[in-house]
């Protein structure tokens, strides 16, 4: 293991336009569950210039018929959906305005092929919606057990958000990124020796003294975020390129599911593959992500490690997992086979079919919109909004092992 090194993550707002079409689909993905909680829903997003374009199937009561026909009103209800969700984002800009973009809805009915292999039968409990490999992940870097670069890079993005829309920061405009470099000791972060901000920004606020108070106000959010002991000889980088004018989907096409290590683990763990958002939780490329951060958080709040990393596996149309996976990289304080098979018996949990996953963890809600931006992992559990970031499995798992 290495003792002494850099590592970096990432982030984005929510006006980046891959977090806008994430934030699209999830909201299609909202709606739909709020008619129906047995929904299916595979909705991708895509935006530019003055253009949404949605793509992808659906089923569900009081939706779309067996034929592919609108309930009546729906069609609607999804433009009205679509643009409350940029309205809310921010942008009212000439290049994509929520009032005037084009908006172009293709989403269809979902095959036929396809629901056969996930739906429940008296001969087979319901399936997986796909096969795949999902990664679950914890650290005790954070309070929120997240790895610290993410975190950091996630907090300096929600603290400009949150200026922006309150009018503390007149002079931000939705779209933006931010990058920590921490370097470390052992396991430990000790220092941040890189700070990435670029930020979109009101005309005029790149040169002179305007340029000197958002480089200003920058490094007093990331004075904020980062503790201080952290940021000694920190080099800044604040808008690097200069001017950032044009930006979101005007600048930069977008699609949903292109920011899947901001939204996971910021390159800290594997990761399947599978996007999260526009997906309904029988997509296991959810919900099994969902449910492997959920108990590796809990492995570490247990104190059966300081980092855990957790592997499952399914095959399409099968309810039972292939494999189930356990790493503590050589921090645990038992075994990994018995912390797998500790998981497997506990009684709370119920299994890990996708059919159980939903149940224990109330994944058949409308609770998706909120996942779209900063991160879908390192969130404060609320009411029904974000279940899987609950310790409420670790004495569970204690018990198990004692």
């Amino acid at each position: 293991m290495r003792t002494d090194y850099l590592f970096t993550s990432e982030s984005v707002s929510e006006g980046h336009p891959d977090k806008v079409s994430d934030q699209i689909s999830d909201a299609i993905v909202d709606l739909f569950l709020s008619k129906d909680p047995e929904a299916r829903i595979a909705c991708e997003t895509l935006t530019t210039t003055q253009l949404v374009v949605l793509a992808g199937e659906i089923r569900g009561a009081g939706i779309m018929d067996t034929d592919g026909n609108w309930a009546p009103g729906v069609e609607a209800e999804i433009e009205d959906t679509v643009r409350r969700t940029v309205r809310e984002i921010g942008y009212e800009q000439d290049g994509f305005h929520w009032e005037k973009f084009e908006f172009i809805n293709r989403l269809h009915a979902q095959s036929a092929h396809i629901a056969q292999g996930v739906d429940a039968a008296d001969n087979k409990d319901e399936g997986a919606g796909d096969q795949g490999i999902m990664f679950g992940y914890a650290t005790d870097e954070t309070p929120d057990l997240m790895p610290a670069t993410l975190y950091y890079s996630h907090k300096i993005l929600e603290r400009m958000a949150a200026d922006r829309h309150s009018g503390a920061a007149p002079f931000l405009e939705p779209d933006a990124k931010s990058q920590v470099t921490l370097r470390y000791e052992g396991s430990l972060p000790v220092a941040a020796t890189a700070v990435v901000v670029s930020t979109q920004h009101a005309p005029g606020y790149d040169e002179g003294e305007r340029e000197e108070e958002l480089h200003a106000y920058v490094k007093r959010v990331i004075a904020d975020v980062i503790p201080p002991v952290l940021l000694r000889d920190t080099v800044y980088y604040i808008n690097p390129t200069g001017s950032f004018v044009i930006g979101g989907p005007d600048g930069d096409a977008g699609l949903t599911g292109r920011k899947i290590i901001v939204d996971t683990y910021g390159g800290a763990a594997p990761h399947g593959g599978g996007a999260f958002s526009g997906k309904d939780p029988t997509k296991v490329d959810r919900s099994a992500a969902y449910i492997t951060r959920y108990l590796a958080k809990n492995v570490v709040a247990a104190g059966l490690a300081t980092r855990c990393t957790i592997q499952i596996a399914y095959a399409i149309g099968v309810s039972e997992p292939l494999s189930l996976y356990v790493d503590t990289h050589e921090t645990g304080t038992v075994s990994e086979d018995k912390i797998e098979a500790a998981i497997l018996s506990l009684p709370k949990l119920g299994g890990l079919t996708p059919r159980a996953i939903r149940t224990h963890l109330g994944l058949n809600k409308p609770i998706y919109r909120k996942t779209a931006a900063y991160g879908h992992f390192g969130r404060k559990p609320e009411g029904d909004l974000f279940p899987w970031e609950r310790i409420d499995l670790a004495e569970d798992l204690k018990a198990a092992l004692s």
